[in-house]
This record gives structure tokens, C-alpha cells and sequence, in this order.
């Protein structure tokens, strides 16, 4: 499934003209993101590769991310071109906090051209204990793109009013049955 995101009016910065997700259920409860970036590629603030790891506060510079839930809790999954990435969990809007422990490395590869940009990523959701296999599940898709210049955009599926909110409910715009996670 290919989803296209949306540009948050408040976003500086005109080097990424576009964001697409795809999506794909390689096994039962393993969730494949294919983010592309459509733009000036090297106009963008990519962090070299590096061997990767949990990292925090990965959302400070460019910065993939997919939040999942069935109801008002949900998980954080942000995932950089380094291959770094963080994992979260939440019990409400904000609240709640926490690292999900154990939490198995996501496979990170990326792939650039001057014009293109992919972050391929593969996470494993089957062992979380508030994304029960039977039921529809809520998937905000979003993304923090950082220039050289500094000037940031963001992305996402859906935006809220107001500025930026990645946990707003309101972003939470694509519901996934378990047909379709099969």
C-alpha cells in the first residue's frame, strides 16, 4: 500500500517536494516502510550511516516515523538515515512515556539519488503487549525533514489544527484491520 503525506503549513524549507510511505506485511506482525523522499536531495541534512542502535531525540533533525495503537495508548517508532531509531510506548496523549524494552533492531537501509531519497525499515510488532493481533489498529505516518540551511518541514498522513503534533489523535488517520495486516 503506497501513501502519500502531507506538508504542514508551518514547514520551512522547499528542498522536499514530497513524501510517500509504502507499506507491506512481510510476515504476521512484522510492518515493512518504505519512506521516499521526492525532492533536492542534496540540499537535505542526512546524518552519515552508522551501525546503528536506540538512540533518543532522533525527531531533532530528518527523522522517519510510524506511530501504531488500538485505542488510547500507542507506540513511537522513529527511525533515522543513520540507522538509528527509538522506540516508545504510551498509555494516553502524551503520557506515559516510556522505552519499549525488549524491543528487536529494526532493519534500516536507505538509498539516495539527487532527486530521491528511501529509507527502507522493517519492525517487528508481533511481541507488543497493547497491539493485540484481532483487532484494527490506528497508523499515523510522519516525518521531520532537516535542510543543510537548518530549515525544517513535516510530514504526515494527516495533520491536526494548529502546529506540528505527530501524537495529536487527529494524525492517527489510517486504520488497519487485521485482514489487512495478514
Amino acid at each position: 500500500m503506497r501513501l502519500i503525506m502531507q506538508r504542514h503549513g508551518d514547514s520551512q524549507g522547499t528542498a522536499a517536494k514530497a513524501v510517500e510511505v509504502e507499506l507491506a506485511w512481510p510476515a504476521p506482525g512484522k510492518l515493512a516502510l518504505t519512506y521516499i523522499v521526492i525532492g533536492d536531495i542534496a540540499a537535505l541534512k542526512l546524518p552519515s550511516p552508522a551501525p546503528g542502535g536506540r538512540t533518543d531525540e532522533l525527531w531533532r533533525h530528518t527523522c522517519l516515523e510510524a506511530f501504531v495503537g488500538e485505542g488510547a495508548g500507542y507506540y513511537e517508532f522513529n527511525l533515522a538515515p543513520s540507522a538509528e531509531w527509538a522506540a516508545y510506548g504510551f498509555s494516553g496523549y502524551r503520557d506515559g512515556m516510556a522505552p519499549v524494552e525488549p524491543f528487536e533492531d529494526p532493519a534500516i537501509s536507505t538509498e539516495a539519488t539527487y532527486d530521491r531519497f528511501a529509507l527502507h525499515a522493517t519492525l517487528d510488532l508481533s511481541d507488543l503487549p497493547d497491539l493485540r493481533p484481532d483487532v484494527a489498529w490506528r497508523l499515523a505516518l510522519t516525518a521531520v525533514i532537516e535542510q543543510r540551511d537548518g530549515l525544517k518541514s513535516y510530514w504526515a498522513l494527516a495533520h491536526p489544527a494548529g502546529k506540528p503534533d505527530f501524537h495529536h489523535a487527529d494524525g492517527f488517520s489510517q486504520v488497519l484491520t487485521p485482514a489487512e495486516r495478514a
